[in-house]
């Protein structure tokens, strides 16, 4: 039924849906013992384990590990062409710009989605950041996470700040808290936590780092 609304939508706003390149995917928690059985398959659209969703590939158990390797396989190609580079034509200084602007940044590009990251996706982008610095092309010492949180922290201040931020509506209300206590990083209610899901999201997340 859901597919008829978005029709009747996007008919209004005067928009055409292409079928054929329209996809449902049914997520489900992995660590449920009782699996429930899905809903009957939307009629003229194919059902799929992963969706590419602003760029970021999540499959039907809520993991990232597909897009990782993806960004991965994408980002070692883009390592080789830089060291060609540095055998023929750039400087050490030119190449490891290069290296961050291109590399790094397509590596960090989508890390507020990594709440849904397994310990052993975070490896694996950790072990990829190491070998850039082992060629000398990723001079800082920072790690994944530093580098993770640091994004976070900067995409939540900015939450925070913006009442017309696109996130800022999913903020919880705020608090006035009328005793003397170190500084909070905002100013908002902690959230009740109904799960391990409920952590992954980006929002929860933030408002329970730093808060106590």
């Amino acid at each position: 039924m859901d597919h008829y609304i978005i029709a009747e939508w996007s008919k209004r706003n005067n928009l055409a849906l292409n079928w054929s390149k329209s996809a449902e995917i049914v997520f489900s928690d992995s660590r449920k013992r009782r699996s429930e059985e899905p809903p009957p398959p939307l009629p003229g659209i194919a059902r799929v384990k992963s969706l590419k969703v602003l760029g970021v590939t999540i499959s039907n158990k809520l993991s990232v590990s597909e897009h990782v390797n993806n960004i991965i396989s994408s980002c070692a190609r883009s390592l080789y062409a830089i060291k060609v580079l540095r055998a023929n034509v750039l400087c050490v200084t030119a190449l490891q710009q290069v290296c961050k602007s291109v590399v790094v940044a397509k590596l960090y590009a989508s890390s507020t989605r990594w709440g849904f990251a397994s310990a052993t996706d975070r490896q694996r982008v950790e072990a990829f950041l190491r070998r850039g610095v082992h060629s000398g092309l990723y001079p800082s010492q920072q790690t994944a996470d530093k580098i993770t949180d640091s994004a976070d922290d900067k995409l939540f201040d900015c939450v925070l700040r913006n009442d017309d931020h696109v996130l800022h509506e999913l903020l919880s209300k705020r608090v006035d808290i009328t005793y003397n206590s170190r500084t909070r990083c905002h100013d908002r209610t902690i959230p009740e936590k109904t799960g391990h899901l409920a952590e992954k999201n980006f929002i929860t997340r933030m408002l329970y780092k730093n808060a106590y």
